[in-house]
């Protein structure tokens, strides 16, 4: 593994970026191939960092100067009157994904990202690896890196078997700047990891960094998450204006008009009056199906899967980006170690297919009393044992213990 090699990287997100930015620093000769042609934007999507995350950002050449996102001292519960129900101190430091990618994709050479690229199939033999885009472009590597997410285009070619599991519940989002919230709710709210807890239901809202991370461009994101059953509300949520039905996710913008009208009604009956006003002033509302995925397989020859293509558990425990850098941290270290590439990626899945199982499960356990069925006395116990304001503010976006 001295020598120089090729390898491509397939996504351009997050996962994408980590892996590229680690293996071009071991010496791989690696570019990114993005199907998006123009620049990637986030859909008002909040980052929970921890200490994985900002290692491997250090490892990749950030400057521990540099200003990733906003520091949060305490969390807290409010009932729906808006008084504060629980608080538990919890440092934590918050950004977006934007500001995350900006910082990642700042760090990459722009010659070697190439926006546009729609993989249509991939193939392998003993020698190499190919790939071949929609507009007829093809190239030979040695090394395949699947980062192109829960609907990975490679995933599912290579584990048809493997698909993503709806949860029973979805998550309306939003991005709010804090200058357009009034005094009473940037006041009460906006200093912290703020928690609701209606019925069945959960609100997740914290401050997030602006797109330079200057005070003055502070936003607030929040996850509000609601149970939908598959084959009613569900279904009817997911489908569009001229009524086709995308189960998988509809693209927010063909989210139909009364399902957000719905939703902002809803807010101001079952949410505080400051979760209320976020959610009432967040310009592009949308929500998002909550999936799990799980490979039984992370390395496939000259393929490695990794961060969403290879597992995706429920956001409860905030750890997909930190995962996703932990993939890459270990793809790399592992190819550096092994004396030949197939004995890196057998070691690389060795070590990642245990933690992304564990992963899974604890954030389904978090969100069992969100589902809309409990099937099982299991599924009950610990819908139970995670409703409290005490154990959610304690479990939430904490990274699990792991041995």
């Amino acid at each position: 593994m001295q020598t120089a090699r090729k390898a491509a990287v397939v996504g351009g997100s997050l996962g994408g970026l980590f892996a590229a930015n680690l293996l071009l620093r071991a010496g791989w000769d690696v570019h990114v191939y993005e199907r998006v042609p123009d620049e990637l934007a986030g859909r008002g999507a909040g980052i929970v960092t921890h200490p994985e995350l900002l290692d491997v950002l250090a490892q990749i050449g950030v400057p521990p100067s540099e200003s990733v996102g906003i520091e949060v001292a305490e969390r807290i519960t409010l009932d729906l009157n808006g008084d504060v129900l629980a608080s538990r101190p919890l440092p934590q430091l918050l950004t977006a994904w934007g500001r995350l990618y900006s910082i990642l994709k700042a760090q990459f050479p722009d010659e070697r990202y190439h926006n546009g690229y729609a993989l249509e199939r991939v193939e392998q033999d003993e020698r190499a690896a190919f790939l071949h885009f929609a507009d007829g472009h093809s190239i030979e590597v040695d090394l395949v890196v699947a980062a192109d997410g829960v609907r990975s285009t490679i995933r599912q070619s290579l584990l048809p078997a493997v698909k993503p599991s709806y949860a029973g519940y979805i998550a309306w989002r939003g991005l709010v700047e804090e200058a357009a919230l009034s005094e009473r709710t940037r006041r009460e709210l906006c200093p912290y990891f703020a928690f609701g807890l209606p019925p069945q239901e959960q609100m997740i809202a914290y401050p997030v960094a602006g797109a330079a991370s200057t005070s003055d461009e502070r936003r607030f994101n929040f996850v509000w998450y609601r149970p939908a059953d598959e084959h009613t509300t569900f279904r009817d949520m997911v489908t569009d204006a001229k009524g086709q039905v995308w189960m998988d996710g509809i693209p927010p913008p063909l989210i139909r008009p009364e399902v957000v009208a719905q939703a902002r009604q809803a807010a101001q009956t079952v949410l505080a009056p400051q979760f209320s006003e976020v959610v009432a002033k967040t310009e592009n509302l949308f929500f998002q199906p909550i999936f799990d995925l799980e490979s039984d397989r992370l390395a496939l020859g000259r393929i490695a899967l990794l961060g969403d293509a290879a597992f995706v558990a429920r956001p409860h425990c905030g750890m997909g980006v930190t995962k996703a850098a932990g993939d890459a941290r270990a793809l790399a270290q592992a190819l550096q170690d092994a004396v030949d590439l197939p004995t890196a990626l057998r070691n690389y899945e060795r070590e990642r297919l245990a933690f992304g199982k564990f992963i899974v499960g604890h954030a389904r356990d978090l969100g069992r009393y969100m589902q809309a069925q409990l099937r099982t006395e299991e599924e009950r116990e610990m819908a139970e044992r995670y409703r409290t304001p005490e154990a959610i503010m304690r479990e939430t976006a904490v990274a699990p213990g792991w041995h």
